[in-house]
Formats: C-alpha cells, structure tokens, sequence
C-alpha cells in the first residue's frame, strides 16, 4: 500500500489547520495539528512549554514528535508549527522522505497582517505588539529569515485572494 504524507508549512497566519481540515474532509485523510500534538503530549499549551521549560527544549521536543508522527505508516496531512521548518535539519528530512509532500502555503506580508492583526491576542509571539506597524515589521524580518527554509517545499500555493476551498482546490490538483 502506498502512503502519502502531506505536510503543509508556511507562516502562522497562513491558514495551515484550516486548509489541513478542510483538505482531509476532500481527500479521506486523516488531519494532525503538530502544535496540538505537542500540547496533548506535554499537557501543557506550546506558550507554557516556552515559559517553562525554553525554546531549546521545545525544538528537541517538536523534532522528537514529529519523527514520531512520521514514523507511522499511514496517510496524514500534517500542520506544521511555522517555525519548525527552519530548526535543526528538518526541512533536509522532510525532502529526504519517500512518502512525503511538503507543500508551502505563502501569503504576502498584507495579507498575514490582515488575518494576524484580529488574531493576536491569542498568538503569544504577537500578543505584544501595539500597531500594525509593528506587526507587519515583525513578519517582515520573520519571513526574511524563515523563506529560505519554506522556499525548499516541492510545491507553493498561493493563497492570497483566495478562500479555503479555493486552495484546497488548488492542492487537490497540484497532488492529483
């Protein structure tokens, strides 16, 4: 039996759970959160793991689950957290993978602003930010730094302008 592993990456903000959702319901295949996988297996929210325990330990510990979460021989469509493509040689496994399909879903700077700036009391690297100024400045250097990382997915969608079912619409037909 062959297995497909669809792995969508890209931004917080860039609609990865509600793309993945959206897509498992089209194509039957079961839908993983990692950050929810992180927090059912450390019984805390990925915040506290930060506050608590640092980010180091949070990178070690989001590696270790994710080669789990690999590691079984199934189907899934799996959500990464925006960071944890650019950590460590993840981006390098992940393309390695047989059975693997990243795909980037890239949305412009105006665009994350928009959906971010309603969101950002409930995203703890943003809660602090005062004005959209400073929110699109603080996606601005955090997509400097973290497109060389997404950039290496096999597939890009673009997903400005476009509704959930647009793209997932567009990802059927990039996959099928």
């Amino acid at each position: 039996m062959v297995y497909m592993k669809i792995i969508l990456l890209g931004y917080m903000g860039s609609g990865k759970s509600s793309i993945g959702k959206s897509l498992s319901k089209v194509t039957n295949i079961p839908f993983l959160d990692l950050d929810n996988v992180i927090e059912e297996k450390e019984s805390i929210s990925i915040s506290e793991i930060f506050n608590a325990k640092g980010e180091i330990y949070f990178r070690k510990r989001e590696q270790e689950i994710l080669n789990n979460v690999l590691r079984d021989n199934q189907s899934l469509i799996l959500a990464l957290g925006g960071g944890t493509p650019c950590y460590g040689t993840i981006m390098q496994n992940l393309n390695d993978m047989d059975d693997v399909t990243l795909i980037y879903l890239k949305a412009s700077i105006q665009e994350l602003t928009l959906r971010l700036w309603e969101e950002r009391a409930h995203r703890p690297m943003i809660a602090h930010l005062k004005d959209k100024i400073q929110l699109e400045d603080f996606i601005r250097k955090h997509l400097f730094e973290r497109n060389f990382y997404y950039n290496q997915a096999s597939k890009k969608i673009d997903t400005d302008g476009f509704n959930i079912s647009e793209i997932v619409q567009k990802i059927v037909v990039s996959l099928f």
